[in-house]
Order: C-alpha cells, then sequence, then structure tokens
C-alpha cells in the first residue's frame, strides 16, 4: 500500500468513527473527543517510544506503576515536558474500558495527573490546559455516566483501531496528517464557526513560501493570530531543509484553538522546548514583544472584528502603532494586526497576512496607514486570491506582503484571482501545487505579466490616493466578443428586408380578407 493510499484509507476510517459515535453531539462540539483521544493515543506511544529507546527487550505497559524511580521521571519530564505512567497509557486504558463504570472520571484524572507532570519543570506552560476541552464528565456526552462511558468507549476503541504503522517511520506524519483531516473536514461542515480559526492547507502553503521565500535560515517563525496552527506547521512542512533555529511562536485569543495549537505542534513533533503558543489578545496583551523580531510571520487574522481603538487613549503610542500615526478604526482591526506583525518583523524578515479586500481601498484612518505603509516601503506585494477558498466565506482575500529590506521604491501587484489559479471542488476552490508555483515564480521574477502582474513605483501609488487594490494596477482582460461592424450591418440589412417582406404579405393577405 502506498503512502498516498494509507493516508486516504486513514481518513476514511478516522471521518467514520467521527460520524458513528458523535450521536446526539453536535459535530462541530464532538470534535473535541475525536481530536482530544487521537492526542492522547500520540503522546502515549510518543511516550513509550521514548523510554523503551528501540530496546524490543523492554514492554514499557506492562510496567507496574511502583517500579519507575523518580530519577527517570525527572529526567523524562525535562527531556519530553511531561510523563505518563504505564497505567495511565492509552492502550492500558482502552483495554479496559469497556468494563470500566469509572472510565470517565478515571480518564479526567488521567489527563491532570499528566497535565500536572510538568508542574515546576519549563514546559509547564506548554503543558497546562492541553486538556482542558476534552471533558469527559461533559453532559455533551450524555445525561447520565452510563452514556458518557459508552460514547468515550466507543471513541477509544474506534482510535484504537486506526493503523498507524511503526512509529519511527511514518506514525508521526500520519497522526499530523489525521489530526488536521480531522480539523479541516470539521471546518467545512461547521460554516463560519468552523473555518473563522482555519486557513486551508493549499493557502496555508503558498502563505509560508511566501514568508519564507529565498530565506536559507530564517530565526524562529511566528503567527500573531495562529489558529489551529496550520500555517506555522505549513512552514516545518514546507521547508524542512531550512534551519527554523529557534522555532515556532504564535499568539490565540480562543481558548479552545490555542489547546488545537499546542496539541497540533506535539503531533507533528515539535517538541515544548521548539514551539511557545501564548494565550491572549493580540492586539492589546501582545506576547514575545521583548524578544527578538521574528524573520518571517504568517498569518490569517480575523477580518474587520472590533476592537479597543481609539477607547484606549494609551494604544496610539504603543511602539507598534504609533509609527503610523493613527489606530484602525474601532470596527476593523484589520491594520491593527497589520502594523503588528510589521513592528514584530526582523531587518530582514519578510510577513504574508491574509487581508480583507477593503483595508487597500477605504478611506480615512486605513488610508493614513497605508500611506505609512507605502511610504516607508514596506510593502513588498499586495496578491489577489480567488474567491471561495476559505470555509464560511466566499470573500476573494488578498494577500499582503510586508518586508524591511527592500531596495526599489516600488510595490508588485499580482492577480491571481481568475479560473487559471483554482480548481473547483465541490462547494470550494482550491490552489494546486501548480497553482501555487506560478504565482511564486511570479512573486519572484517581480515582471510585468499582461493581465497578471504589474510592477509600480511608490509615487504612483501616491498619486492614487494609497490605493493598494490589485485591480487599480491590474489591467483586466477583456473578454467580452469581439463584434464586426461591416458584418453587423449586413447582418441588419437582411433583418430588415425580411421585415419588410412580412409586413407586405401580411397587408396582402388582409386586403384578401376584407375583400
Amino acid at each position: 500500500m502506498t503512502s498516498i493510499d494509507q493516508r486516504n484509507e486513514l481518513k476514511n476510517k478516522i471521518w467514520k468513527i467521527a460520524n458513528e459515535v458523535r450521536g446526539s453531539v453536535d459535530g462541530w462540539d464532538f470534535k473535541n473527543f475525536v481530536l482530544g483521544t487521537l492526542f492522547y493515543r500520540f503522546i502515549s506511544e510518543n511516550f513509550t517510544d521514548y523510554i523503551e529507546a528501540g530496546d524490543n527487550s523492554v514492554d514499557y505497559a506492562k510496567f507496574d506503576d511502583s517500579d519507575i524511580p523518580e530519577n527517570i521521571v525527572d529526567d523524562a519530564v525535562k527531556s519530553k515536558g511531561y510523563f505518563i505512567y504505564p497505567s495511565q497509557l492509552f492502550i492500558n486504558v482502552q483495554t479496559k474500558a469497556s468494563k470500566n463504570n469509572n472510565l470517565n472520571t478515571d480518564l479526567k484524572t488521567i489527563f491532570n495527573a499528566i497535565e500536572n507532570s510538568a508542574n515546576g519543570y519549563p514546559s509547564e506552560s506548554d503543558i497546562k490546559g492541553l486538556f482542558a476541552d476534552f471533558d469527559t464528565t461533559s453532559s455533551r456526552l450524555g445525561n447520565t455516566v452510563e452514556e458518557k462511558n459508552r460514547r468515550l468507549t466507543a471513541v477509544l476503541k474506534g482510535i484504537a483501531e486506526l493503523n498507524f504503522a511503526s512509529f519511527s517511520d511514518s506514525k508521526i506524519d500520519l497522526f499530523g496528517d489525521a489530526y488536521e483531516f480531522l480539523i479541516n473536514n470539521y471546518a467545512a461542515n461547521a460554516g463560519k464557526s468552523g473555518g473563522e480559526f482555519f486557513t486551508p492547507q493549499n493557502v496555508s502553503h503558498l502563505i509560508a513560501r511566501l514568508a519564507m521565500h529565498k530565506q536559507e535560515k530564517v530565526n524562529k517563525i511566528y503567527d500573531p493570530a495562529a489558529g489551529s496552527g496550520s500555517l506555522l506547521l505549513q512552514a516545518k512542512k514546507q521547508f524542512e531543509n531550512h534551519i527554523i533555529e529557534e522555532g515556532f511562536f504564535g499568539q490565540e485569543i480562543n481558548h479552545t484553538t490555542y489547546n488545537l495549537a499546542r496539541m497540533n505542534m506535539f503531533l507533528h513533533n515539535i517538541n515544548y522546548d521548539k514551539f511557545d503558543i501564548a494565550l491572549g489578545d493580540t492586539l492589546t496583551e501582545p506576547h514575545f514583544g521583548d524578544d527578538k523580531p521574528f524573520d518571517a510571520i504568517v498569518s490569517n487574522p480575523p477580518y474587520s472584528v472590533n476592537w479597543k481603538g481609539s477607547d484606549d487613549p494609551t494604544l496610539i503610542n504603543d511602539e507598534r502603532f504609533a509609527p503610523a500615526g493613527v489606530l484602525a478604526p474601532k470596527s476593523k482591526a484589520d491594520f491593527a494586526f497589520v502594523l503588528h506583525a510589521l513592528s514584530y518583523l526582523s531587518s530582514r524578515g519578510r510577513a504574508a497576512i491574509v487581508c480583507f479586500p477593503g483595508i487597500f481601498y477605504r478611506g480615512g484612518a486605513e488610508q493614513k496607514i497605508r500611506k505609512y505603509l507605502v511610504d516607508n516601503n514596506y510593502v513588498e506585494t499586495v496578491i489577489s486570491l480567488p474567491p471561495n477558498l476559505f470555509y464560511g466565506t466566499t470573500i476573494a482575500v488578498n494577500i499582503l506582503v510586508l518586508s524591511k529590506n527592500k531596495k526599489d521604491p516600488k510595490t508588485q501587484f499580482i492577480d491571481a484571482s481568475g479560473e487559471s489559479f483554482y480548481k473547483k471542488v465541490t462547494n470550494n476552490n482550491i490552489l494546486e501545487d501548480h497553482h501555487i508555483d506560478t504565482i511564486m515564480e511570479i512573486f519572484d521574477a517581480k515582471e510585468n505579466v499582461e493581465y497578471t502582474a504589474v510592477t509600480v513605483d511608490n509615487k504612483l501609488i501616491a498619486g492614487n490616493d494609497y490605493n493598494l487594490s490589485v485591480s487599480s494596477y491590474v489591467e483586466a482582460k477583456d473578454t467580452r466578443e469581439v463584434l464586426n461592424i461591416d458584418d453587423l450591418n449586413r447582418e441588419l440589412a437582411t433583418t430588415v428586408e425580411t421585415i419588410t417582406s412580412l409586413r407586405f404579405s401580411i397587408a396582402n393577405i388582409i386586403k384578401e380578407i376584407e375583400a
């Protein structure tokens, strides 16, 4: 079986599990139980693999908890970030699940113990609360303990039956793929509530390539609106040969997706000391501001959300917003995220940010911020993408590429919204690899391509009221039918002759009737 066939089989099985055991629980809520169980199995097997260290004579799952010395616990937490005793392993809990009348409370105790094992260690903040949304005592699992346990047993059994092959060969990738597949499908089937935190993998791929373009190594990569971490992970997937020296950083305001992002890091074999995902409002409670600036920033911030803005008079003095001399509108925080990213960007770095199209042509404060960006030569490229790429919205969004090391005072505009840049699949459009390759080639060349790309002097943008809409600079191809006037006149003359003849015939018929 090829790796593609293996992944497809895995995806079909895991989605079947989600649908079969869901019952009356809403699909979007139930994702937490399926994803949580998948994560529980992953860290159990990952930890077992670490303890056994490739020694086939060691079977950690059969050890007694009391046989584990304290120094082993201490070393393991320092290395892995957490500790799991044999009795707490997924395989041991799942095997006995159907006969365990206390399954739901036992699981809660185990999850608390795993999180608490990191207390007092450097990994504490990365482990704490990981299982917070996997509430095994929740009424969403059923009204009685029996109902809860029956559904939990079904989920454990389904996840246990998934074939992840050998851990050292492909399991890490398959766990991560299964996890992303579940998030992807839940987002696609949950409308706006699911899609608002999830960037489709094909779009994430493009954004990561833009941010990392021609950088042989970066100090670290950052997403100020991290969601489930898909953008950060695309950087890892697409650039395995790059050296991301200090790891992956992000901030997320939603507690559930904050936990998903941290789980996603572990599932893609990024250890706790190589990522730092913070919880909180990026605009008003920013983390990492005192750290070194980032060489690569990727982001798909929420579109046109409310924020404090001018209601907080201290924000205009914030070093992220002060240089522009104006705050983003209270009802449209888009440019607040842009300025935040710019402030965190290193002098050699690049940021690729998904943006709502309206911010590129509206007046007022947004126009003043565009003026600041253009006059300081921070805008490298604006790319118009096809519509209907994202779950929950049909909007044709843009990607804003920022750079602090531009030499020429020029800005590139790329119209990648046409049919040649996407493939329609069911209810959504997708960017395939060859579409992304084409966009990257155009981005790299900075050459004019008829009806697709143009690079203009910033003075022209200034003279156009700092409008950054792609359609203002890239001429659209005229797809209207070209008509030949001579042919049209001949057809018209023939039509007139026909009508005249018909009128004459009708007149003769009327005369005959009247006679």
